[in-house]
């Protein structure tokens, strides 16, 4: 009976990854046009509108995969203040949640890679600074352009984990360029840690997708201010690794 339980489970997840990979095609078709629009308008205001339009798309998609998410602390975001905001990383749906979901104008660091993907590639550029981690001089380059988006009133995301946790560890050790960033801009950090996504897309199985309720908190900002980046990373990875450990939903 158990075998046979195992066996539905998977026929069943392959096939929700294909009505999940499908859903996400056809909903992207439908907001790409709308989102370009953001490159006739302001760079700040065009942003804000891009990720208003992104958040639709997404609102949407995840409805239609059952996978519904629930976001909490916005308050934390203070009016008139940007931030560098660190998320933890497990799972490639991490990455459609991560922009759409702050409340204002934000650009979130990104693999070079993906913006040669047809069409999608265009709508992935407007929301990324784009870094190829293999070179340094790219690293260099995108440090400047993330320092340009704080300065333009932007929030930058980052995942400081580098890439995603495949490890047994609840978050993986952080690296510095969020909290170099950070003390160079004079920017406060803003953690925020996501929950459940592993569960709905493991990193561990192949084309799997299952219904989840999904989870994002948004923490109280920690202040950059008379720290080192060494000391900032610290206190930042001990909050977000006791918030994904203790207040689990």
């Amino acid at each position: 009976m158990k075998e046979k339980h195992n066996i539905f489970i998977q026929i069943f997840a392959r096939i929700w990854a294909a009505w999940g990979l499908i859903s996400f095609v056809l909903t992207f078709l439908i907001i790409f046009l709308p989102s370009m629009l953001s490159h006739l308008m302001p760079y700040k205001k065009g942003q804000d509108y891009f990720i208003a339009v992104s958040r639709i798309w997404m609102r949407v998609w995840l409805a239609l995969i059952a996978c519904p998410l629930k976001v909490r602390g916005l308050e934390n975001f203070k009016p008139n203040q940007n931030y560098v905001v660190t998320y933890n990383h497990n799972t490639f749906l991490d990455v459609p949640l991560s922009c759409p979901f702050m409340p204002s104008g934000n650009v979130t660091i990104a693999k070079k890679s993906f913006a040669k993907v047809p069409i999608f590639g265009w709508f992935y550029k407007r929301g990324s600074v784009l870094v190829d981690r293999n070179s340094d001089k790219s690293r260099r380059e995108s440090f400047e352009q993330m320092k340009k988006v704080l300065a333009a009133g932007l929030h930058m995301g980052i995942y400081p984990e580098g890439t995603r946790n495949r490890s047994n560890e609840p978050i993986k050790k952080f690296y510095d360029g969020a909290f170099k960033l950070a003390v160079d801009s004079g920017k406060k950090v803003l953690p925020c840690v996501m929950y459940n996504t592993a569960k709905a897309l493991p990193t561990d199985k192949f084309f799997w997708l299952m219904p989840t309720k999904l989870y994002m908190q948004f923490l109280p900002a920690i202040s950059s201010t008379g720290k080192t980046s060494e000391q900032l990373r610290t206190e930042v990875f001990e909050i977000m690794v006791n918030e994904f450990v203790h207040n689990k939903p």
